[in-house]
């Protein structure tokens, strides 16, 4: 374990600083203002049924502490890689490692599912190809600078806020409100709230595309800190106010049988017109988390490889765009065949899994900071440790079983690789 930072990476692999904090929080808000809401409640739903806000609220609390780790461990090691970078910085290499893994691996699905949700919202019988496309269009995006990537980002989120605020308008002003729907019944247990948390986590975890930007934000000690709590606070504004909307018009019970559920909040509130626009955005939201999730995968992907976890040749940085250009394709090239091959569609909780672990790193990692490098007050990484643990373990038991043999497998490989290095 080591207390100063390490210098980052010179000459032609070093990332160019590009990003203010405006471009910061606009990249936080495409990643989390994305697909999450639209296919995150129902599934909450079914598991907390009333107790639906209260696991939002559980959840917005652990991607509190979470962020606040996350950034003042962002803005001591400016750096790609993320956690990545953290757990080996703070813990030792196995645990850098472990969180680089669980990102690499859970991101990826991620990816997959997005680039299948944006193919079967626009042309649900050609979904596969729909997806292969849409990964091909965002890898080259990305391939050609991060600049392109935060104008992109910034539309995406304009379109996503409009028609997130158009169906919470429609609801709460419509006559099919009731407002006892809100209310906390006895279907709502510990385990359920806990496991709606989990699920929910997964429609907040973006806020780590931030940090694992590290090595491209200008002034980093300043930027990182500022930009990961506006992009939260903004999203958990807009969660809250679309989950109570549609909670108000379909209740727990309706909300928990859609598959479709802002479509269908529309609907019961009258508003008919609002179904193409509902699809439109849900397409467009899967593409900004997409894109997001590409850029982050890559720059893990990138980190990783300097430090000879992956082929070291994932570690060369385009000279022109300055940017991770083999591991974008990489990773553009595994995401392609993910959505062309498989339906990822149902791997929300073996990505929030994957996230919780990576996420408990950093909270450990922030615990071991000295106050004088701007540790935050200990009940912050505590909560954010033992929440993580608790969500993750709360989820359903196909991810928890799928999402631990997977960093098994992880840790089983950098065993292996320490006793070949010793031999």
């Amino acid at each position: 374990m080591t207390s100063t930072p390490t210098p980052a990476v010179g000459g032609a692999n070093e990332l160019q600083r590009r990003l203010g904090v405006p471009d910061a929080v606009m990249i936080g808000l495409g990643s989390m203002i994305g697909a999450g809401i639209f296919t995150s409640l129902a599934p909450a739903a079914r598991a907390a049924s009333s107790g639906l806000l209260i696991g939002l609220a559980v959840a917005a609390v652990v991607a509190y502490c979470n962020a606040t780790s996350s950034a003042r461990l962002a803005a001591l090691y400016p750096a790609s890689g993320g956690t990545y970078v953290y757990g080996r910085e703070r813990l030792g290499a196995f645990w850098g490692y472990l969180a680089g893994w669980a990102f690499i691996v859970g991101k990826t699905a991620s990816c997959a599912a997005m680039a299948l949700t944006v193919g079967s919202y626009i042309w649900p019988g050609q979904a596969h190809a729909i997806a292969v496309a849409a990964v091909v269009a965002l890898t080259a995006v990305n391939y050609t600078g991060m600049q392109k990537s935060a104008l992109l980002t910034r539309v995406i989120v304009a379109v996503v806020l409009a028609v997130l605020t158009a169906v919470a308008v429609a609801c709460l002003t419509s006559g099919a409100v009731d407002t006892a729907r809100l209310d906390v019944g006895p279907d709502a247990t510990l385990g359920g709230v806990l496991q709606a948390a989990g699920l929910l986590f997964f429609a907040f975890a973006g806020y780590a595309r931030i940090a694992t930007l590290g090595e491209e934000v200008k002034d980093p000690a300043r930027t990182i800190p500022r930009a990961i709590p506006i992009a939260l606070g903004i999203t958990l504004v807009v969660y809250m106010a679309v989950a109570v909307s549609v909670l108000l018009v379909l209740g727990p019970g309706g909300l928990a049988t859609t598959d479709a559920p802002l479509t269908d909040a529309a609907r019961a509130a009258g508003a008919d017109w609002l179904t193409p626009v509902v699809r439109v955005g849900a397409a467009v939201a899967a593409l900004g988390s997409l894109l997001a999730l590409i850029l982050g995968v890559s720059r893990t992907t990138l980190a990783m490889a300097r430090d000879h976890h992956l082929p070291h040749a994932l570690a060369a940085v385009h000279p022109k765009f300055k940017v991770p250009h083999r591991a974008e394709l990489l990773v553009g090239a595994v995401v392609a065949t993910a959505a062309a091959t498989t339906d990822l569609r149902g791997a929300i909780g073996f990505s929030s899994f994957g996230v919780l672990a990576y996420y408990a790193i950093a909270n450990a990692s922030a615990w071991t900071l000295p106050p004088a490098q701007g540790r935050p007050a200990r009940i912050i990484p505590a909560l954010g440790l033992a929440g993580c643990l608790a969500l993750a373990f709360a989820l359903p038991a196909s991810s928890v079983i799928s999402g631990a043999v997977v960093l098994a497998v992880g840790a089983a490989a950098y065993g292996l690789r320490q006793l070949a290095k010793a031999n």
